[in-house]
């Protein structure tokens, strides 16, 4: 995967440099230390993956970001928590807190490798599956992802709703979430992950897919709104 590190902090594009270099499926195509350095780069099409962060002199890491018309696969790294929200809302793949651990860095780097190879899949490239293998009642079932409507969490088994009708499976909705792509798979509850390309109506705080009415928590509503909707609501 071709990476590119966006950081006005030297020693972060080097910390960041460094961990990139540690892993095999990952290249350093370009750094930047500021979002003008790094646009030619980002509009050229040629970076898969970037690292990305947030304030910075000039513009804003995430400012930047909406101003991209196809980001690439997007990591946030910051030293600042509280912009996590502004983070769903934008599809960005992982929120990494500075200080950042080469193990936390891995696990970012391994999820995008995931999401890259169903994205392909997705565009008709043969690179990934467009499917996950999952164990259920004593057999292992091939569940499509563009026939996956939504998953519920039920404490110690996850339940997998389909087009074709619903599955059980001890799968953890955690682990279950960082398999599948964003978009349009999003964690819009606790107890929910709900695949917003299904979505027929949104009331309240509910998603309407199928004859289910999926809840999405209150802090997460905004972002699911926007992630939805993407500036397509006619009034």
């Amino acid at each position: 995967m071709r990476c590119m590190i966006v950081d006005d902090e030297p020693l972060a594009r080097e910390g960041l440099a460094a961990y990139v270099e540690k892993i095999d499926f990952l290249s350093l195509e370009a750094a930047a230390e500021d979002p003008l350095e790094a646009l030619p780069a980002l509009e050229s099409g040629r970076i898969d993956l970037l690292f990305l962060d947030i304030q910075m002199p000039g513009m804003n890491g995430l400012d930047f970001l909406r101003t991209l018309d196809k980001p690439p696969l997007t990591v946030i790294t910051t030293a600042y928590p509280s912009f996590a929200l502004d983070g769903y809302e934008l599809e960005v793949l992982d929120y990494l807190v500075k200080p950042i651990t080469f193990q936390r860095f891995l696990k970012a780097a391994l999820k995008a490798r995931r999401q890259l190879r169903l994205l392909q899949e997705a565009d008709g490239r043969p690179d990934g599956p467009g499917y996950i293998f999952v164990r259920c009642e004593g057999r292992i079932e091939r569940v499509a992802l563009s026939e996956l409507l939504f998953a519920e969490s039920m404490e110690n088994y996850v339940h997998l709703y389909t087009k074709e009708g619903r599955l059980t499976t001890l799968l953890a909705l955690k682990n279950l979430a960082e398999e599948l792509p964003t978009p349009p798979f999003y964690r819009v509850h606790r107890s929910y992950l709900a695949n917003l390309q299904h979505v027929r109506a949104l009331e309240g705080n509910l998603l309407h897919i199928g004859q289910h009415h999926i809840p999405v928590s209150r802090q997460n509503a905004e972002a699911v709104r926007r992630a939805l909707l993407k500036g397509r609501l006619l009034e």
